[in-house]
């Protein structure tokens, strides 16, 4: 399966780069060599047979967002493996990022020191779209404010990881790691029994495990649901998979109703108050009385109950300010504001086109550059220099003209890539790697692994689901 396996100038998770195996690669390299290409098709057949099956899909926009798509994830039979010594930087890289990100949108809702001293430009938070004035001097249940997020990481040519973006408002995906893992387990059960990896059994204890804390404390056992935007959303299976999972109910904003500035579920028993909303929707749709009037899919009233700290969101209104795209090339700043240490995973470096100087860089090596929309995520928005014709960078040079503050721009970097099984043959495709973390009011966990995320397209460098992108599970060494 691999004699024809293109040894390219990317650093490749399995080989070296004299084409030799990685040691925590070797077990299950010799497995893969030994398996025949109908037995492993087979096998990938299966997977995506059983998330057929289960309805594990996600849902896919055009850019006018008609005619939507509903589709399965594939997920590649090939695990991506990370040693023991390599998570460890990792996991402690996320904890302190996360923890800066999470004071950064405190203090920026309070005293706003950080905007005050003129490490970050004041008019670059107050006019970001996903600032919301109504959250200046609101006291969220122990300061947390980013519940769950996910840190989007890759690899550069040398092996050494870079944070590409921080997901805080909703992010999606962790569902998926669960099910990869299921099923890895169900189909190769040698294989992943020969390796020390460590599980991911407690990862949805250890997310309600956190969210039951940020409840009042009078509450022993306090009532959680997610609240879901409806079947037509993009990720509903997730919300339906997690809740069903976390043994929570889901609820959409017809089910709740706030009453003298308390938020109650609709029972068949009555009305049940409600402690804390894990939401998924976004922060315009949450209250139609707060923020869009238009909005049918949120519940009138719970800004004002969540004011009154009768009941606790997650993640906190107003965080999508802290996944900024601009914002985020001031993180390692953060770190050292609020933690007075140097960060230990970097940035990719970044222009700000609001910036004279970086616009005019960027206008004069368009072709070489990666430039993203600041507000838009999924990967939606954005110019990939080297993959994009003459017309598509012409057409994105008038865009960035016109409004250069809406843009960042970041040089190319060739992501990792790992052997994974496309169209019955195992090639090597580009990969990133999204963990998830969960702060509570005493504690915060990271998950072993996380999403890894493949690119299927050769020589893609797009990993994301909502542009066609597959996954695989992730496997985290002792």
């Amino acid at each position: 399966m691999f004699f024809d396996y293109e040894h390219l100038p990317y650093f490749d998770e399995m080989f070296n780069e004299n084409g030799a195996v990685r040691d925590h690669y070797e077990q299950v390299y010799q497995q893969l060599s030994r398996i025949s290409s109908d037995e492993l098709n087979s096998l990938h057949e299966s997977m995506q047979f059983q998330m057929m099956k289960q309805g594990v899909t996600f849902t896919l926009y055009n850019e006018t967002q008609q005619d939507p798509l509903e589709r399965t994830i594939p997920v590649d039979v090939i695990p991506r493996i990370i040693p023991a010594n390599e998570w460890e930087v990792v996991e402690q890289g996320i904890k302190q990022r996360i923890t800066a990100l999470n004071q950064f949108i405190r203090d920026i809702y309070h005293e706003q020191a950080i905007l005050r001293q003129g490490i970050i430009p004041r008019k670059m938070v107050v006019s970001n779209p996903y600032f919301l004035p109504g959250m200046m001097g609101v006291d969220v249940p122990g300061d947390v404010y980013i519940s769950l997020s996910g840190v989007d990481l890759i690899r550069d040519d040398s092996g050494q990881y870079f944070v590409l973006e921080d997901n805080l408002r909703t992010p999606s995906g962790l569902s998926y790691i669960l099910k990869n893992r299921s099923w890895m387990i169900r189909l190769f059960p040698e294989l992943f029994f020969e390796h020390k990896i460590r599980p991911m059994d407690e990862v949805l204890n250890l997310l309600l495990s956190n969210l039951r804390s940020l409840a009042h404390p009078s509450q022993k056992d306090p009532v959680i649901v997610l609240l879901t935007p409806g079947s037509y959303n993009s990720a509903y299976f997730e919300h339906a998979f997690l809740a069903q999972q976390l043994g929570i109910d889901l609820v959409e904003g017809t089910d709740l109703v706030v009453i003298e500035n308390k938020v109650y579920m609709k029972t068949m028993k009555g009305l049940k108050q409600v402690d804390v909303v894990y939401r998924r929707i976004d922060d315009d749709f949450l209250d139609p009385l707060a923020f869009r009037p238009d909005s049918l899919l949120g519940v009138p009233g719970i800004m004002n109950a969540y004011r009154a700290g009768n009941v606790v969101l997650a993640n906190a209104p107003g965080t999508g300010v802290a996944d900024d795209k601009a914002i985020y090339s001031y993180v390692p700043e953060m770190i050292r504001f609020y933690l007075n240490e140097e960060p230990i995973l970097k940035n990719v470096p970044t222009y700000l086109l609001s910036k004279k100087e970086d616009l005019e860089y960027v206008l004069a090596h368009l072709s070489e550059m990666v430039v993203k929309e600041t507000s838009l995520s999924g990967g939606y928005g954005m110019l990939i220099g080297p993959h994009a014709s003459k017309e598509e960078i012409q057409q994105f040079r008038e865009k960035i003209i016109t409004s250069p503050e809406k843009y960042i721009a970041q040089p190319t970097i060739q992501l990792s890539r790992t052997p994974s099984l496309v169209n019955g043959q195992i090639v090597g495709r580009h990969v990133d790697l999204r963990p998830f973390t969960f702060l509570g009011k005493d504690r915060m966990d990271v998950t072993p692994g996380g999403l890894t995320r493949v690119a299927l397209k050769e020589g893609s460098l797009v990993v994301n689901s909502s542009q066609g992108g597959g996954s695989k599970d992730t496997w985290v060494l002792y």
